[in-house]
């Protein structure tokens, strides 16, 4: 396995997330032995010596530096990669102050798990396990087999052909649910074309919705 660093310009099935110690948890025969569509990832808290993981409200309000970020998650997830006994590279990167950890290379499409479901839960356990060894929250970006990456680019047209609409018809049109990152992308994407936008709904149902300017 090789991790590579680089610093750059400018963030069904059902998959459970738990607390443990390490990523040891997924098991000897973890996610790679079988390729399931379903993956539980349980009892993963991040923390390879066993710490408790404090709350977050007992975190630094500091952010992390980047660099750092990216290498206590390369340990992490090379780790977890090991256990589960599946092949791929970790490469680095810097966006803007934001860490972005990629996976690369072998068959990893079972971290990725159905609309991403499996790539966000470890997104945020790698997260923590950035938490236990800095003591700082963490804002990085997992990636997988290039997963997310092509799911900016489908949000990036989906924002782009709602505007569209939203100029033609006047009225306003909801997306569908996406994480905060994603909600972003859509922001960006409606502003750089002229007209506004504002998140609407709850928790998973949390939406954008495209209005005129």
């Amino acid at each position: 396995m090789e991790t590579t660093t680089s610093t750059g310009g400018p963030d069904s099935p059902t998959t459970t997330l738990e607390a443990a110690d390490s990523p040891a948890a997924l098991g000897a025969d973890g996610p790679g032995a079988e390729h399931a569509d379903s993956v539980a990832v349980t009892g993963v808290d991040a923390s390879p010596a066993g710490a408790a993981v404090g709350s977050a409200g007992d975190a630094s309000e500091d952010d992390v530096d980047p660099e750092r970020e990216g290498d206590v998650a390369a340990d992490y997830l090379e780790e977890l990669l090991d256990i589960a006994d599946l092949d791929g590279d970790i490469d680095l990167d810097v966006e803007g102050d934001r860490a972005v950890v990629s996976l690369v290379g072998g068959d990893l499409d079972v971290l990725v798990g159905p609309g991403g479901s499996v790539l966000e839960a470890l997104q945020e356990l790698t997260r923590l396990a950035v938490l236990r060894s800095t003591g700082q929250r963490s804002r990085l970006l997992l990636d997988v087999a290039g997963w997310r990456q092509q799911r900016r680019e489908q949000i990036r047209r989906q924002a782009t052909e709602a505007v569209a609409t939203v100029t033609t018809t006047g009225t306003p049109l909801s997306l569908p649910a996406m994480t905060p990152y994603e909600r972003k992308i859509v922001h960006d994407v409606v502003a750089e074309l002229g007209l506004a936008s504002a998140s609407e709904g709850q928790d998973a149902a949390r939406h954008v919705v495209v209005r005129p300017s």
